[in-house]
């Protein structure tokens, strides 16, 4: 091989320059963490990347479960989904959503748009089908959007489950303001539960809104 052919790899005028600055960018996911448990005083809480594992494993390990419900559904298709499903909150952060009726709202629109302009960022110079899984997730219409949306909303019922098993949380050790009306985790299974669309997805926050419980009132 010629000297002159050997490709410089710090060299960003190549068509893998944009796309590695991307990826580089998307990774701030592992480090950005989940707004709402730190609110909570939850001790070292889990990162975006880390829900987002979660959301991935649990449409994997349940999803047959939800075919009844949602005719048509694309396993494969609702991993893609789930896998870029917050990627936009490298950029913009996480914004928890709350139950409290005390706590600031967020702006739907505002961070909808926010979201739309971090995915321009994030995913323009890579591969199309991750910005049309981001879309078809962001509709809300498709089988496999519903699924990650319900695996989503699950994902953080376990996570509650496992936070108050460990003792991982101290509510002196939060936001003062932050639950006014919802002691222990409690918030967290009020958000959930209106928005859960499938008879499944009901059924099994049911089972771990009552494995919270148990673990939440042991003396």
């Amino acid at each position: 091989m010629n000297a002159d052919d050997e490709s410089d790899p710090n060299d960003d005028s190549s068509d893998a320059g944009p796309a590695l600055d991307a990826l580089l960018d998307a990774y701030a996911l592992k480090d950005e963490r989940r707004t709402g448990w730190q609110l909570r005083g939850v001790d070292a809480p889990e990162s975006v990347a880390a829900h987002t594992w979660g959301v991935a494993y649990l449409v994997l390990a349940l999803g047959d479960q939800f075919r009844e419900g949602l005719p048509g559904l694309d396993l494969d298709r609702a991993l893609r989904l789930a896998v870029v499903h917050d990627v936009a909150e490298a950029e913009t952060g996480d914004a928890a959503t709350r139950a409290d009726s005390t706590a600031d709202s967020v702006d739907a629109a505002a961070k909808e748009a926010a979201e739309r302009a971090a995915m321009e960022d994030l995913a323009g110079a890579l591969p199309d089908r991750i910005r049309d899984a981001w879309e078809d997730y962001e509709a809300r219409e498709s089988p496999e959007a519903i699924l990650v949306k319900e695996c989503d909303l699950l994902d953080v019922c376990l996570q509650a489950v496992l936070y108050e098993r460990g003792g991982r949380y101290d509510p002196a050790g939060g936001d003062p303001g932050a639950f006014r009306e919802y002691d222990d985790l409690d918030e967290f299974f009020a958000t959930t539960e209106p928005r859960l669309q499938t008879e499944t997805g009901r059924e099994l926050f049911a089972r771990l809104r009552e494995r919270y419980r148990t673990a939440r009132d042991e003396p």
